[in-house]
């Protein structure tokens, strides 16, 4: 086990540095990265991840490079937001992160328009809404920036969820990202009339195969993204993108531009990350004996709750 830490470009979820332990077995690396906050049990399909991509010889892939989206945080400042949109070249898809003041989203949202006229606007919510503000708020956001590709997990249960796509009255999908992967039984969860879409990341469900049980129990067009991983969690994103013979959505897994060093490098060329085989170039980002010890702690709780 290997544990770095590595910054970003800027404020990600309240984060400044990405800590992420990796795992060398005979298939490779594996990344467990869960962030800081999470407990023992949710944690557990992270490491479930890390271990099979350690360990499990890679599936059957359809395609050797994959479209991604850009991400956009929730900056309000126009320099920042330029800054970020300008490191994925040639992406015609951006998810705008939203939902904390529908003032300051909707300029976020006008700002990333204006550069790129051309691209795909999907928002993320993460769940922050009720019923009721979804309801105004898309309104509201449709009738200022137009169309968007998708909303990504606007309330935050399923009940909600179906409640909304009751209510509102604008043809926009729904994915769903928290609903599943926070569930205690993905498998259990109805997402009937409340879901269009699900979001697939391959650390949080508990890795490859385990992903694409899930789509076929649930049926639904997918969209794979990532958790703000290093080279080694994205590239086996990747891998879980190009298994599947067909995908309709570009995928959530440029987040490797929103950190400003890495093990490897993955670069965005013509909006498309290449699924490659690379060795981790640990020498600038080890963390501290203190941390390493923190790490291996948690891997070693977190082991108690697999199945």
């Amino acid at each position: 086990m290997r544990v770095i830490a590595l910054p970003t470009k800027t404020n990600f979820r309240g984060i400044n540095i990405r800590e992420v332990a990796l795992f060398e077995g005979e298939c490779g690396w594996g990344e467990f990265s869960p962030f800081l906050e999470y407990g023992y049990a949710e944690c557990a399909p992270w490491l479930m991840c890390a271990i099979e991509a350690a360990t499990m010889p890679r599936p059957q892939m359809y395609r050797n490079s994959i479209k991604v989206n850009g991400t956009i945080p929730a900056l309000n400042d126009p320099s920042d937001i330029e800054r970020i949109v300008s490191s994925f070249p040639g992406v015609e898809t951006f998810k705008v992160k939203v939902g904390e003041n529908l003032l300051e989203d909707i300029a976020r949202l006008a700002r990333v328009r204006a550069l790129r006229p051309h691209a795909k606007l999907r928002i993320d919510v993460n769940g922050n809404w009720d019923v009721a503000t979804a309801v105004t708020n898309l309104r509201a956001i449709y009738e200022n920036i137009g169309p968007l590709e998708y909303v990504e997990q606007p309330c935050a249960t399923i009940e909600e969820l179906r409640e909304l796509k009751g209510k509102l009255k604008l043809d926009i999908k729904i994915a769903g990202d928290e609903v599943l992967r926070k569930a205690a039984d993905p498998f259990a969860v109805d997402l009937a009339g409340a879901v269009d879409i699900l979001m697939l990341k391959v650390q949080p469900l508990g890795g490859i195969v385990r992903a694409h049980a899930l789509a076929q129990h649930h049926n639904l067009p997918v969209v794979v993204s990532s958790a703000l991983e290093s080279a080694v969690g994205i590239n086996y994103g990747l891998i879980l993108a190009a298994s599947f013979p067909e995908i309709k959505f570009d995928c959530g897994l440029g987040t490797g531009s929103l950190l400003s060093a890495n093990v490897a490098q993955l670069p965005i060329v013509n909006g498309e990350i290449e699924i490659t085989d690379f060795e981790p170039d640990f020498s600038r980002y080890e963390v501290a004996p203190e941390r390493f010890e923190w790490w291996k702690n948690r891997v070693m709780n977190t082991a108690e709750h697999l199945a």
